[in-house]
């Protein structure tokens, strides 16, 4: 084998060694995405079944982009959409 042959070799290694680091790190941010989301929309839920325990009508809806949103950008996202959902009904 010459060097050309070792050093092909050694640049194969090398990116099926940053592949699978590649991978790793999208398998995090999926589960990331993926718990914010469920924890956005079990949060989505318990606030609006506080708001109408205290007798106020204002409720965001679980759809897609609710979902998407607080997986997206977490708890801040939340924010926004009852920020969003306030300000309509001024």
């Amino acid at each position: 084998m010459g060097n050309m042959g070792g050093a092909g070799i050694i640049l194969a290694v090398c990116l099926i060694v940053l592949a699978i680091g590649a991978m790793g790190r999208k398998v995090e941010w999926l589960v990331n995405f993926v718990l914010r989301a469920v924890m956005g929309t079990v949060g989505i839920y318990a606030f609006n079944h506080l708001l109408a325990a205290r007798q106020m009508q204002v409720a965001v809806g679980i759809n897609p982009l609710t979902i998407l949103t607080s997986g997206i950008l977490g708890f801040p996202g939340l924010a926004v959409l009852y920020g969003i959902h306030f300000f309509k009904i001024l």
